[in-house]
C-alpha cells in the first residue's frame, strides 16, 4: 500500500469514484486531489519534506486552467527536482492513439489508462 497519491482531475464525480475505488482496493493510505495542473503544481511547490510527497500521480489530460500535457511539461522541468522520481499514470477518457504515443515520450509516465478506474486496474498496478 502506498502512503500518499494524488489525483489530478477536474471532474468531481471522477474524484469521488477514484477515492472510493482506491479505498476498496487498499491501494493508498491517503489521497490528495487537485482540480487542474496549476493546483497540482502549487501543491508540489509547497512540499517541504519526503513525507508529504505523493508517490504516484494520476493525471487527466483534458482540464481547464492547466491541462495534463501542460502539467507534464512543467512537472518534468528541472525546477521540480523534488519530485523527479515520482511516477505518473495518465487516467483519461481520451482514446486518441496520438495521446498514447505522446505519453510514451515522458519517462515518468508508466501507464495510460481509460476512465473509470477500477479495483482490477489498481490491483494490476500494486507495487
Amino acid at each position: 500500500m502506498l502512503d500518499l497519491i494524488m489525483c489530478i482531475d477536474d471532474d468531481p464525480i471522477t474524484l469521488m469514484l477514484f477515492k472510493k475505488v482506491v479505498q476498496k482496493a487498499s491501494f493508498a493510505k491517503e489521497i490528495i486531489n487537485a482540480t487542474n495542473g496549476k493546483e497540482a503544481i502549487t501543491f508540489i511547490n509547497n512540499i517541504t519534506n519526503e513525507e508529504t510527497k505523493p508517490q504516484l500521480l494520476f493525471l487527466d489530460l483534458n482540464m481547464p486552467v492547466m491541462g495534463g500535457w501542460e502539467f507534464l511539461d512543467l512537472f518534468n522541468n528541472s525546477n521540480y527536482y523534488k519530485l523527479n522520481n515520482t511516477k505518473v499514470i495518465i487516467l483519461t477518457s481520451t482514446i486518441d492513439p496520438e495521446d498514447i504515443k505522446k505519453s510514451k515520450s515522458y519517462s515518468n509516465v508508466i501507464e495510460f489508462l481509460s476512465k473509470p478506474i477500477t479495483v482490477e486496474m489498481l490491483n494490476y498496478l500494486k507495487p
